[in-house]
């Protein structure tokens, strides 16, 4: 491991990199957590997600939509997509310019709000899951692939606004002199909330402390199950009633101090792991081991992406061009490379908390199951 802790990895980083702010190791702390959720996104890219993904989309609650949370990355049925080649010297890229350049009634939306946003900028900005047009029920997304020959392909995705499944990430540092952070529990309550309110499958503790799943296939028809044998027969079923408000709740923790290990679990791990149906841990060996390559002991590869980070975060900065909306686009293809081609090690950072006999291979099953459901009939689009 290049650091023995996250900790110290953090004070590192508040003095190489952060020494200009008023409160180094905060600021540290922060990139931290956007590190995790880059790591998060570029994983589920690496998966074959990208097309699928929507990122801080505002999502209702089962039955109550009049409550909303943003959620960090969700993923959503692909209605229909087309791809053309556009120049980069188009640039900037306006997710307008782009729908004209594609005349299809196939993408219309009714009632649809459009976006006045940029796919890429003329600096070279990405905004990745670039919104166009929302609706009440579908949305259409941009993507960017890779350059080649000053040429760039862009997909024009339709997807349904209900997604399949959502990612979150949870991350609180230690304060100086504190055994752990003061807002750990808040964190872990707000993210556990969120990942019991979104889904139409409903958890409940018997009085023995087991979990039971609940579901209505129809109004005042109540489906129970044990919680496990419930979630695998729902991704396995083609059964609109079981489908059509059904969301796969993902959580993405980290230690730092925080949540103890993967084998010791403090309170506010035990309270997401009785929430989200999956709950992966981060291990301080995979974040460090990212951060030791990218920025501190930089590997060739990824210079374009740590050059990205600096211009980011320094004194001077002119904007963020590293976050997972926003990113430099030659970042992006390096970070992309990296995550394919070290895909095995990558899914080694991981241990999973939830479900106990869980893998992450089995969970990419599962999404992948998800995925190719005939989400049109069951949404009835």
């Amino acid at each position: 491991m290049p650091y023995e802790s996250i900790d110290r990895l953090q004070n590192v980083l508040a003095e190489k990199v952060f020494s200009y702010t008023n409160d180094a190791k905060k600021a540290a702390g922060r990139a931290l957590g956007t590190l995790v959720e880059i790591i998060t996104f570029y994983l589920l890219k690496s998966w074959g997600f990208e097309e699928s993904i929507a990122i801080e989309t505002a999502l209702a609650e089962y039955g109550r939509p009049e409550i909303t949370h943003n959620v960090e990355f969700s993923l959503h049925p692909i209605v229909r997509k087309h791809s053309i080649t556009i120049p980069l010297s188009m640039v900037p890229l306006t997710a307008q310019r782009i729908l004209r350049n594609i005349k299809s009634g196939q993408f219309k939306i009714e009632k649809a709000k459009l976006s006045t946003g940029y796919l890429l900028t003329s600096d070279g900005v990405l905004r990745n899951s670039c919104i166009v047009a929302q609706g009440d029920r579908l949305q259409l997304v941009d993507t960017l692939g890779p350059p080649a020959l000053n040429e760039a392909s862009v997909t024009l995705v339709k997807q349904v606004r209900k997604p399949f499944a959502i990612f979150e990430c949870k991350r609180v540092g230690v304060e100086e002199g504190m055994r752990k952070g003061p807002q750990t529990i808040e964190k872990a309550k707000q993210g556990a909330y969120v990942a019991k309110a979104v889904s139409s499958v409903q958890k409940v503790r018997t009085a023995a402390g087991d979990l039971v799943g609940l579901i209505y296939r129809q109004p005042e028809h109540p489906y129970l199950k044990p919680h496990l044998e419930l979630m695998g027969e729902i991704v396995a079923t083609n059964d609109p009633d079981l489908l059509r408000d059904f969301i796969l709740t993902v959580g993405i923790v980290s230690n730092h101090g925080n949540w103890f290990t993967s084998d010791d679990h403090n309170k506010e791990l035990k309270v997401l792991a009785q929430s989200y149906d999956w709950l992966l841990f981060l291990t301080d060996l995979g974040l460090s081991t990212f951060i030791s390559e990218l920025l501190l002991d930089p590997i060739p590869e990824l210079e374009p992406a740590r050059a990205a980070f600096l211009a980011s975060y320094s004194l001077h900065k002119k904007g963020n061009r590293f976050t997972k909306v926003q990113m430099d686009y030659k970042a992006d293809q390096v970070l992309q490379k990296f995550f394919q081609n070290n895909a095995k090690e990558i899914q080694s950072w991981f241990n999973i908390i939830a479900p106990k006999a869980g893998s992450i291979l089995t969970l990419l099953e599962d999404l992948s199951q998800l995925r190719s459901k005939e989400w049109s009939r069951i949404h009835r689009i």
